[in-house]
């Protein structure tokens, strides 16, 4: 518990610390010739943002990278502003942040709402197969405890126990107002830790919570044991992988290599490149990204 809140502590400063991440010297939109490629405070964020970044790059495009800004609440502000012109995106937690009463659930569903949702001037491109959803995570023993499948397994017990994740999970749509929503589950005390992160894989190890928000390409998912437990009633909609752009830079060449990332991103794709991540050697995330581009063929 101490290890968690000195760490929490030690982001927050900073954070504090660290300026404006989307800071652009002052200037507002980036230059009319140059994609400015942004990404969330994720690895599988940052490995995404890499590989559009290396793949346009490669194709004459002129890049500059402004990597690990924070959450959507902050960096869509950059989207919308010019400050950022592209970043990866998920179908349908973009859509619900745009749209807080969206109701559709299913992948080609929530990318047709999605398109039309987005304020003039900003696009999506193809989406991939690729996805990646927040879930409702416990270990084997919350499972065997409580008699766990499902996260209507757990409603009897929400009061009795502590859920951790990421500040921002408190007020989302499909975060602890949706489990409330539709579950009708209200945990006994809500701890904000991180994105997917060390701190809250540390808590669930450690007890300190009982269920947690975890992205369903996590490794510490499969490397811990942990379940995710059936949402069937879809609190958590479907999560394509896709780019969201500045329509003004969305040229015939930047769409044509955009749209062939997505063709050949899918989720047993992105679970091997988080893997990759993750080994002991911790690559960083750009030279992941360049090989997988080349045995992709991109």
């Amino acid at each position: 518990m101490k290890r968690i809140a000195t760490a929490v502590a030690a982001v927050m400063l900073l954070s504090a610390c660290g300026g404006d991440p989307l800071s652009n010297g002052g200037s507002g939109q980036s230059s009319s010739d140059t994609i400015v490629v942004g990404s969330a405070n994720f690895p599988e964020s940052r490995l995404i943002a890499e590989i559009y970044a290396e793949a346009l790059s490669a194709k004459g495009v002129k890049v500059t990278k402004k990597l690990n800004i924070g959450n959507r609440e902050l960096y869509y502000k950059g989207v919308q502003d010019g400050s950022i012109d592209l970043i990866p995106e998920y179908s349908g937690v973009l859509l619900k942040h745009i749209k807080k009463d969206a109701v559709e659930v299913a992948p080609d569903e929530v990318y047709e709402a999605l398109k039309k949702a987005l304020p003039a001037g900003l696009i999506v491109l193809d989406k991939s197969s690729a996805e990646d959803k927040d879930a409702v995570v416990v270990t084997k023993a919350t499972v065997a405890q409580y008699s766990l499948k499902s996260i209507e397994d757990l409603v009897p017990y929400c009061k009795d126990l502590v859920f951790g994740g990421p500040p921002e999970f408190q007020q989302r749509p499909d975060g602890l107002p949706g489990l409330k929503e539709k579950y009708k589950c209200e945990f006994k005390e809500f701890k904000a830790l991180d994105v997917g992160g060390p701190l809250t894989v540390a808590a669930l190890k450690d007890n300190s919570v009982q269920a947690a928000d975890l992205f369903t390409t996590d490794v510490a998912i499969t490397a811990n044991e942990f379940v995710v437990l059936e949402d069937p009633k879809s609190v958590f909609a479907a999560q394509n992988v896709l780019p969201l752009i500045n329509e003004k830079k969305a040229s015939e060449n930047v769409r044509s290599v955009l749209n062939a990332i997505s063709k050949k991103l899918d989720t047993k794709t992105l679970l091997e490149l988080n893997a990759k991540l993750s080994s002991p050697d911790k690559p960083e995330a750009d030279k992941v990204a360049k090989e997988w581009l080349a045995s992709a063929g991109i």
